[in-house]
């Protein structure tokens, strides 16, 4: 309402469409007449988010190939959009699957879709979780808010201390990559990675904080992504709300693993691309989500011969072994993020050709060379080795980190070092959050 005011009438012709297709579903025992208000649904919304998102991507590509000009739509792209329809089409979804029943109350309906916290990047909560919650009453609590605030403060931490101090050097290096060495393509590569991972895990830490301030639970999203062995592991931990969401509505529907070789490895791509398309209408995402699709083919491919050659190796308990697997899965996460960052294919293609060509630098072509002042290349890199230590003990030593926040001195002196890191070290200004776009 404060940016565009008009589109909220999208909000609300999405939540009255929604609503009425799950009553209809709920009260019907036909099939002809379930599948009638579940294609409503998805017409609906998916339509939406077609003409908002997908339109114009579709009309150059089609004028491109047919060498005719056709018309574009000019319009700004709603906040969030992506986030609340797939949000609205869970809840559809659910209720022709008869797992949950339609809600029959309308305003507990619309705050499902337009719960505040997690509307414009989610995460992507199930009816089943969500819904029930709006039903209880909600009183203050100090334990509640307690956890919220330390969530929201970790959040913050991640979001305006490492996310927008590193979107200075990606954005200057990544909008004339030609003007720069490997070594810096290489280190801005890695940059946004880290950059990406906090400013959306970021967002959510503080959508989850605000929640359970409340008295509200939402989903885990993100579980420590690049400690993962594998790309399949790695989608197990990174946007966890998102990659379930195509699992269930998309993937299993496809027929899952449980079919051929040729059909696995079809349904993969499939869902992987409309992952991509999901994320932007542009052919640098289509690829991200491509190239993520046969690495998951290529491990399903080889899975059977890894696991002989390990077990013949008795490499499955090797720490080096371990810290190899994250190194190579690293590795091709932050080439794929190549394709996610770019502003074009011939950009991200000379990226990928030139990072990996060894070049002598000096220290100021990191931070100055960047954008970035000599204390705060040092600064952030200390801030990401001790995000990097967070995530190790939360995920390797998780009763060292309940044992360590039950001592009351440990906790506020954390607290007071966060709160000081936010006033000097924090990048206030009008950096939005990434997700924010899709």
């Amino acid at each position: 309402m404060c940016w565009i005011p008009k589109y909220v009438a999208f909000l609300f012709f999405m939540i009255i469409v929604d609503y009425c297709c799950g009553i209809g579903m709920g009260q019907s025992s036909s099939s002809f007449v379930r599948k009638f208000f579940l294609s409503v649904s998805l017409f609906s919304n998916l339509g939406l988010l077609f003409i908002f998102k997908y339109f114009n991507f579709f009309s150059h590509n089609v004028s491109a190939l047919l060498g005719h000009s056709f018309f574009v739509l000019h319009y700004v792209l709603p906040l969030g959009i992506s986030f609340h329809v797939f949000q609205s089409l869970s809840y559809t979804i659910e209720v022709y699957r008869r797992r949950v029943k339609a809600e029959k109350h309308i305003g507990i309906f619309a705050l499902y879709v337009m719960f505040f916290p997690q509307l414009v990047a989610g995460p992507i909560e199930r009816p089943q979780n969500l819904l029930p919650q709006f039903h209880q009453e909600r009183k203050f609590s100090y334990a509640n808010f307690r956890i919220g605030a330390q969530l929201f403060l970790w959040g913050l931490f991640k979001k305006i201390c490492i996310a927008d101090m590193l979107s200075y050097p990606v954005r200057q290096v990544y909008a004339s990559p030609t003007l720069y060495s490997g070594p810096i393509l290489m280190l801005t590569t890695v940059y946004f990675a880290i950059q990406i991972y906090c400013d959306f895990s970021g967002y959510t830490d503080i959508a989850r904080g605000v929640a359970k301030m409340m008295g509200y639970d939402l989903m885990l999203n993100f579980r420590q992504p690049y400690f993962a062995r594998s790309i399949k592991e790695f989608w197990q931990r990174w946007h966890i709300s998102l990659s379930t969401w195509f699992r269930d509505y998309v993937y299993f529907p496809l027929g899952g693993s449980r079919v051929s070789k040729t059909i696995l490895f079809r349904n993969l791509i499939i869902v992987f691309i409309l992952s991509g398309l999901w994320h932007g209408a542009a052919w640098t995402f289509v690829i991200w989500g491509a190239l993520h699709g046969f690495y998951m083919i290529a491990g399903e491919g080889t899975r059977a011969w890894r696991k002989k050659i390990i077990d013949k190796l008795n490499l499955e308990k090797s720490f080096f072994y371990h810290i190899m697997e994250i190194f190579i899965t690293l590795n091709l996460v932050i080439i794929g993020w190549v394709f996610f960052r770019a502003n074009s294919l011939q950009n991200a293609w000379y990226i990928i050709s030139h990072m990996y060509i060894p070049t002598k630098i000096k220290f100021s072509d990191v931070s100055y060379g960047v954008g970035l002042e000599e204390f705060q290349t040092l600064l952030v890199w200390v801030l990401i080795a001790l995000l990097f230590m967070v995530d190790y003990f939360i995920e390797h030593k998780p009763s060292n980190i309940v044992r360590f926040w039950q001592k009351k001195s440990l906790r506020w002196a954390i607290y007071t070092a966060g709160f000081y890191s936010l006033i000097f070290f924090g990048v206030w200004g009008q950096i939005q959050f990434i997700y924010f776009q899709f």
